[in-house]
């Protein structure tokens, strides 16, 4: 939980605020999914974000914290079924950027920690300085990268075959490079494409992280998204999958 908490104060988010012409202080989105199904297939999910950003005269600062929790019906070795904890997955984020000349370029701080009991790294936290650069903005189409080093420490986790034998947690740190970039497309006046990556490269993992969706506008505050969220990790323990990905149909209120 101290992890957790100091990262979401001084981390920072994969995403950039995008220039426009006229900036409120603070722009907020809350993102709700949930899927419940009962009967052949008994499952619950919940998926839960909420991205901050406050425009100020020299910077753009930006908020993040994702959950995703997940139980499924699983059958036992006797054939009767139990509920049981498929997902539980926390991830929080901050990032400053200072912004320098017309707003075409900026000096960021970035961080974020990431708590997940079923992946292939039960903690994952890191920090970067870099520099960006909005390669191109419009009242209708926004795309920026950024890169710069960085230092990372995770937790990897070796699964135990015997359910007596706790699992084996072997812990990594060291420097490293992170890359990203984000485009945002106002395909119509109800309608938004964006495509975020993220690449956090070190000497003992590459951290890849992706996010595609297109929101489409029910009123003015309210939006439907949907979308798919990839993360893959170069390295992992034998038994560990590389690659999670998340589909999502997401409530979105804005404000």
């Amino acid at each position: 939980m101290y992890k957790l908490t100091a990262a979401l104060v001084l981390a920072a988010s994969a995403t950039s605020s995008f220039a426009q012409d006229e900036k409120r202080p603070w722009e907020v989105e809350v993102d709700i999914g949930a899927i419940a199904t009962s009967g052949n297939t008994d499952t619950t999910s919940l998926q839960f974000k909420v991205d901050a950003k406050q425009n100020l005269e020299r910077w753009e600062n930006q908020y993040v914290f994702n959950s995703l929790f997940k139980e499924d019906s699983v059958k036992q070795d006797d054939n009767s079924t139990r509920r049981e904890k498929t997902a539980e997955k926390y991830f929080g984020s901050a990032k400053f950027a200072y912004l320098l000349g017309v707003e075409e370029s900026y000096l960021f701080g970035f961080g974020s920690h990431t708590n997940d009991k079923f992946g292939a790294y039960k903690t994952y936290s890191t920090l970067a300085l870099g520099y960006g650069n909005w390669l191109y903005f419009s009242p209708t189409f926004n795309w920026f990268i950024e890169a710069g080093p960085g230092y990372f420490e995770g937790e990897k986790v070796t699964e135990s075959d015997d359910p007596l034998v706790p699992d084996t947690i072997t812990e990594e740190s060291g420097a490293m490079l992170r890359a990203a970039t984000a485009l945002e497309w106002k395909i119509s006046d109800n309608a938004t494409f964006k495509q975020l990556v993220s690449v956090e490269s070190g000497s003992d993992n590459t951290r890849t992280q992706s996010e595609t969706s297109l929101a489409t506008s029910i009123n003015k505050s309210m939006k439907m998204k949907v979308g798919i969220a990839v993360a893959n990790d170069s390295d992992v323990a034998p038994g560990k999958e590389k690659t999670d990905t998340t589909t999502f149909i997401n409530l979105v209120y804005s404000f």
